[in-house]
């Protein structure tokens, strides 16, 4: 995710042209990120943010679970705006953050940091700098990060744009001055479009 107006042009699009179910990261309902999130038994006055969040589901479900400060980060208006609409009158329970991860400036901390699928297109050096410098400052003492990424056996490109492939120590060494791995998992990723994508999902918690 480049940080030039291209980079947000392109996402809008992309959004503006499909629905939900015709992007491949697509999910009903975010089985693994769900597990992930249950087992960290986290109070339900916890701040979650959902970087990248887009139109996911994520947030219905942790607003059915009873969690009261959560916020979606997303490059597009027009992702977090569909977001919005499906939710209704729910969406006012939300904060809506449109930027670039990567110049996020965060007004508060986080107990959980939950990334699926974004941070993968993050391809320059200087990008993920800038993109674990935040989490640092922003994630609480003791607070989780849950990243979900393409594996070394998943795409190396998507949405037309490139991505990195991580395993769990590749991913493990980018946060590791800050964050200890607790745990990763690999799984397959089943498209609308009944292709296989295999992801790898990590838990940091913060040193």
């Amino acid at each position: 995710m480049n940080t030039d107006k291209t980079s947000t042009q392109h996402w809008n699009t992309i959004y503006q042209s499909k629905n939900e179910n015709e992007v491949s990261w697509y999910q009903e309902y975010p089985k693994a990120s769900i597990e992930l999130i249950k087992e960290l038994n986290l109070p339900l006055s916890a701040h979650i943010i959902d970087m990248g969040g887009g139109e996911s589901h994520l947030v219905d479900v942790l607003l059915e679970m009873g969690y009261t400060n959560i916020s979606v980060l997303d490059i597009s208006e027009t992702a977090l705006q569909k977001n919005q609409n499906r939710l209704g009158e729910k969406s006012k329970l939300v904060n809506w953050i449109a930027t670039d991860i990567t110049e996020f400036i965060p007004r508060q901390k986080y107990d959980l940091w939950h990334d699926r699928a974004a941070f993968h297109f993050l391809t320059a050096e200087e990008n993920v700098k800038k993109y674990v410098s935040i989490a640092e400052r922003t994630i609480t003492q003791d607070g989780f990060l849950i990243m979900g990424t393409f594996s070394d056996n998943g795409p190396t490109k998507c949405s037309g744009l490139d991505t990195k492939q991580f395993t769990e120590e590749s991913l493990k060494k980018v946060f590791e001055r800050s964050f200890e791995l607790k745990s990763f998992k690999y799984l397959d990723h089943s498209t609308p479009f009944n292709t296989i994508q295999n992801f790898l999902f990590c838990t940091f918690q913060r040193k």
